[in-house]
């Protein structure tokens, strides 16, 4: 029996690439925000081994230090975070919190005390390490084949530049939250599931 697609079902798939976009528009807005009113709003970020700092793992991911710095980071997360969230916003959020978590966790962990950190990248790496790892999720045969495909072009397009970001990070450049944003993320995708059509 073959039934044809409801007016509204076109609208629902497209409704969950809502969450990515309306996030780095938060993350724009946040930037202009601080460009414009006195202070800045970075020390709201994760400061390592500070019990005081611990909002930094919500806000941290959304604060930058710098124009160049949002500017770096919006391009692979618009990008990683739409082929997260091809699986449902749902899905977008939950692999969202917990790369913001672990890469958290790790960042406050194992980075120098007193550390500040900002940024999305942490997200980013996040993003990176579950579609990576979404091709040896448990899973239709057929959605793991299209997560390999997706993988390859990921690894040709942003390869060097995440490993390059864990393994070669420059001074001011946690590699922290960038290897552990990616285990958080890789993590999520080894819980796997179908892919959906909810949003």
């Amino acid at each position: 029996m073959v039934t044809a697609p409801t007016a509204s079902y076109a609208p629902s798939r497209l409704s969950r690439f809502l969450a990515p976009v309306v996030m780095l528009a938060l993350m724009w807005a946040i930037q202009i925000a601080d460009a414009v009113l006195p202070g800045s709003f970075t020390g709201w970020g994760l400061r390592s081994w500070d019990l005081g700092s611990l909002q930094g793992f919500v806000l941290g991911p959304l604060l930058h230090a710098n124009w160049p710095h949002l500017i770096a980071n919006s391009v692979p997360f618009l990008v990683l975070g739409c082929l997260v969230a091809v699986e449902g916003a749902k899905r977008f959020w939950i692999v969202t919190a917990v790369a913001a978590l672990v890469g958290g966790l790790g960042t406050w962990f194992f980075n120098t005390p007193g550390t500040l950190t900002v940024g999305a990248s942490v997200l980013v790496f996040g993003y990176f390490g579950y579609v990576l790892l979404r091709v040896i999720a448990p899973g239709r045969v057929a959605h793991r084949i299209a997560y390999a495909a997706i993988a390859v072009i990921v690894i040709v397009v942003y390869g060097a530049s995440m490993l390059t970001g864990i393994f070669g990070a420059g001074p001011g450049v946690s590699w922290q939250a960038h290897l552990f944003g990616a285990i958080g993320g890789g993590l999520m995708a080894l819980r796997g599931r179908p892919v959906g059509r909810s949003s």
